[in-house]
């Protein structure tokens, strides 16, 4: 047994915040009948309208996209940019939905997915999966700015976790460098805002890596689908915090 929130928000139909405000307006029926109440937990048995739409239980699907720059991480946007699901729609029929997010101007490997229950082992702090970022940031960062970052600083939704930093390269001539973090987190813009509360504002921001994942292969905008054997090691590195390749 499964909220009914929750249901709904695995589903990809909503966010879990929307689908409650869906039971609460009086939008969802179970059976038939209109639900209220946000405690209500339902099985797989049970049948389940969306504003008259019968909720389908589609296979599950996983994919690595290298995001282009000038895309919302997000299903719709009321602003009528383009968004990352707007690549999948000729190809791919399942309701998908970004697992977390890279801001507009950013690049680099997103993944996508129908599976609820997978995305929020993927995107919650305490499942600690590391994520890599290749930063072109203005100006050349000091070693006690990058101790900082190391140590975790402080922004104004809280102090971040540690990170793993380094400065790949730099030009003192024109004043710009090149550095590779890792965070586990996944605040909105932190690592923008990290490399900020440093005093070296970021100019341009790729994610090489998500767990053992990479770009390989991969030109922007091109997507591929995991393969089950990823899906596996991506739910236990979840887990247990740790993968063994060869099983």
């Amino acid at each position: 047994m499964e909220r009914l929130q929750k249901v709904i928000a695995y589903a990809g139909v909503a966010s879990r915040r929307k689908a409650e405000q869906l039971i609460v307006e009086g939008k969802v029926k179970v059976n038939g009948v209109v639900v209220k109440e946000l405690g209500t937990k339902v099985s797989n048995s049970d049948t389940i309208e969306v504003e008259g739409v019968k909720l389908e239980k589609e296979d599950k699907v996983y994919f690595l996209l290298y995001k282009p720059r000038a895309y919302i991480s997000a299903v719709t946007d009321d602003k009528g940019r383009k968004t990352v699901t707007d690549i999948f729609k000729k190809h791919v029929h399942q309701r998908i939905f970004p697992v977390g997010r890279l801001d507009y101007d950013t690049t680099g490997l997103l993944l996508l997915t129908n599976d609820g229950e997978f995305s929020n082992l993927m995107t919650h702090p305490k499942f600690k999966i590391d994520k890599t970022y290749i930063a072109r940031v203005k100006g050349i960062p000091t070693k006690q700015g990058l101790m900082k970052l190391q140590s975790g600083i402080k922004l104004e939704d809280g102090k971040t976790a540690p990170a793993k930093v380094s400065m790949t390269s730099f030009d003192e001539n024109a004043g710009k460098a090149i550095c590779e973090i890792t965070i586990h987190e996944g605040r909105n813009r932190q690592v923008r805002r990290m490399f900020e509360a440093i005093g070296t504002p970021v100019v341009k921001l790729k994610r090489e890596r998500f767990a053992f994942l990479d770009l390989t292969g991969l030109s922007p905008g091109e997507y591929r689908q995991l393969t089950k054997h990823e899906v596996k090691l991506l739910r236990v590195l979840a887990e247990t915090g740790k993968v063994d390749y060869n099983n």
